[in-house]
C-alpha cells in the first residue's frame, strides 16, 4: 500500500488529548445519549467474566458518564424482558464484544469467514445444530442451560454438544445473543431478533471492512495502522486494502515512529474541556492496545488476573487511574461488605494522590460502598497523605 504524504503534523500531546475526546474522555459527556450514546460513540465495549467493581462492561460507561445506574447500563444495552427489538447484540469484535445494533450487516464479512473455516476446537454432533435451531424457533430465546445444557462436566471447556451447535449458530450469524440474564448469553434467531431492514448479508467483504476501519479510526481520534486493526481485531492487510478510501486522512505524530491515520473531524477543532478523574477498567478501550498505552501515555498496562499470584506486579484485577488527560497510578480493587478495599495502589508521585482519592471515592459512592480502606501503597511514604486525603473527603 502506498502511503499519501501527510498534510497535518501532530504533536504527542495533540494527539493524546484527540485519543482522549474521541473515547469520550475529555469534554462534557452526552448525558442525554447515555448509555447507548457511549455505545455508538466507542462502536464497540468489551465483555469479560471477571466482576470486582462490577464487570468491565458497566464499568466502561461509569468511566464516561459518572455514577450511572447499573440496571441502567444492562437495560441500555439490552431491551427490557424481550418485549422489544434489541438496541445492541453481542458478537467477536476486539474480542466478546457488546455492538450497536446497527453494525449488524458490517460484520458479515466475519461471519461469512466463519462459515468457510475447515477446523474446529469443538466437534458438532451430528443433529445438533438443526435441533437447536428448531427449539429455539419453538421455544426461543433460551440459554444453553435451557437448550439443554451448556457443558459435560464441571470443566469450563468440556462444551456439551447443544452449546458447540449454539455457539456455531452464534458464530455463522443464525443465532443471536439477545442479552445476558445471569451472565448466561440468551439466545434468539436472528431472523427474529435483528431489525428486518438490517437483516442482510449482502455487503461484500470490502465494504464491511471500509466501514469497520472508519469506525475504528474514529473511536481512536488518531492511531498507526496496527491500532486501527487491533480495534476490531482486523488483519493489516484487510486494513491495507480499504484504508485509502476509508475517510480517515494521513497525519504525522512527533515521536510515533510509524505513519498514523486521522478521523478528520478529529482535527477540524482543539480538543479542550473538562478531563475525567476516573478508575478504568483493563478492559476499556482506551487501553486495549499496550503498545499503543505506552506510546501515548507512557504508561505500561497488563491484566494480571490470570498470571500466577506470586509473580503479579500490580495486582488481580489492577485499574489504571485517568486524571487530568494522564494514566497517573493503578489500584487493585475488592469490596469487603460496604468497604472499597484499595488492595495494592501505585501512585506517579504526590501530585498523584488527590486524584487517586477522587476516584476512590467516586467508585466506592458507585457501588455503594461507605468506607474505603487501603492495604498497600507501593511507595510507602505515600500511604499516609492518600489515607489522609480520603479521611478528609469522608468526614
Amino acid at each position: 500500500m502506498t502511503t499519501p504524504r501527510p498534510s497535518t503534523t501532530l504533536s504527542a500531546d495533540e494527539a493524546r488529548r484527540i485519543a482522549l475526546r474521541a473515547q469520550g474522555l475529555l469534554g462534557s459527556p452526552d448525558r442525554r445519549a447515555g448509555v447507548r450514546g457511549v455505545l455508538r460513540h466507542l462502536g464497540a465495549v468489551q465483555l469479560d467474566t471477571i466482576s470486582v467493581l462490577a464487570r468491565s462492561h458497566e464499568l466502561v460507561p461509569y468511566a464516561r458518564l459518572g455514577a450511572v445506574g447499573r440496571r441502567t447500563v444492562e437495560s441500555a444495552y439490552w431491551h427490557p424482558g424481550g418485549t422489544a427489538q434489541p438496541h445492541a447484540f453481542e458478537y467477536w469484535s476486539h474480542a466478546a464484544c457488546i455492538l450497536p445494533i446497527e453494525e449488524w450487516p458490517h460484520f458479515a464479512f466475519r461471519r461469512r469467514a466463519y462459515r468457510d473455516r475447515p477446523h474446529w476446537n469443538h466437534a458438532l454432533p451430528d443433529g445438533t445444530y438443526d435441533q437447536v435451531i428448531k427449539q429455539l424457533r419453538a421455544d426461543g430465546p433460551l440459554t444453553a442451560t435451557e437448550l439443554g445444557g451448556a457443558k459435560k462436566t464441571s470443566e469450563w471447556w468440556d462444551w456439551s454438544g447443544t452449546k458447540v451447535a449454539v455457539e456455531r449458530a452464534l458464530m455463522y450469524g443464525e443465532v443471536v445473543c439477545v442479552e445476558r440474564r445471569g451472565w448466561k448469553r440468551v439466545y434468539d434467531l436472528a431472523e427474529r431478533a435483528i431489525p428486518p431492514a438490517l437483516l442482510h448479508d449482502d455487503l461484500d467483504d470490502r465494504e464491511c471492512l471500509r466501514r469497520l476501519v472508519r469506525l475504528a479510526g474514529e473511536a481512536l481520534g488518531v492511531g498507526t495502522r496496527a491500532d486501527i486493526a487491533d480495534y476490531h481485531r482486523l488483519r493489516g492487510d484487510q486494513v491495507d486494502a480499504v484504508l485509502a478510501d476509508s475517510g480517515l486522512v494521513p497525519v504525522t505524530v512527533e515521536g510515533w515512529a510509524k505513519p498514523a491515520w486521522a478521523d478528520p473531524a478529529a482535527l477540524e477543532t482543539p480538543p479542550r474541556g473538562r478531563h475525567r478523574t476516573t478508575l478504568l477498567s483493563p478492559f476499556d478501550s482506551l487501553i486495549w492496545e499496550r503498545a499503543r498505552t505506552e506510546r501515548i501515555f507512557g504508561f505500561s498496562h497488563r491484566l494480571e488476573a490470570y498470571v500466577p499470584k506470586p509473580k503479579r506486579v500490580h495486582g488481580y484485577f489492577a485499574m489504571p487511574v485517568l486524571a487530568g488527560g494522564r494514566l497517573v497510578g493503578r489500584v487493585d480493587p475488592a469490596r469487603e461488605g460496604r468497604t472499597l478495599v484499595a488492595k495494592q495502589v501505585t501512585l506517579d508521585g504526590p501530585k498523584a494522590v488527590p486524584a487517586v482519592a477522587r476516584a476512590l471515592l467516586e467508585a466506592a459512592t458507585w457501588v455503594d460502598c461507605t468506607n474505603v480502606r487501603v492495604e498497600r501503597v507501593d511507595a510507602p511514604d505515600l500511604r499516609e497523605p492518600l489515607t489522609r486525603e480520603l479521611a478528609r473527603a469522608l468526614d
